[in-house]
């Protein structure tokens, strides 16, 4: 059986999978266009965890609005998310500037 999704739920939840899908579609497609590792890494960290925050946003409005209570356990993924991809973005430019640096004598 397939629940309701009252509307006040289903048309931001609708909003938001497609600006997720569009921001992810974007950083992705930098990720094949873009000249180099330092340009390709920003679109990627930038529009991939803006995507994937929409669509979190997302299933947490439709699950609260199936379970008829606030459910949370998403805005935990969503947390992580923003908070590594940052810290992992800035490992990999560090590691890419080092190793594109020359060697020291």
């Amino acid at each position: 059986m397939i629940p309701e999704i009252p509307a006040w739920a289903a048309l931001p939840a609708t909003l938001l999978l497609i600006i997720g899908g569009l921001l992810t579609l974007v950083g992705s497609i930098g990720l094949l266009r873009l000249p180099n590792f330092f340009m390709r890494i920003h679109s990627v960290s930038m529009g991939n965890t803006l995507g994937v925050g929409c669509v979190l946003v997302a299933s947490m409005l439709i699950a609260s609005a199936v379970a008829e209570r606030p459910v949370v356990h998403e805005l935990l993924i969503t947390l992580f998310v923003v908070f590594t991809a940052p810290i992992t973005a800035i490992v990999l430019m560090q590691a890419a500037i080092r190793r594109t640096k020359p060697p020291r004598r």
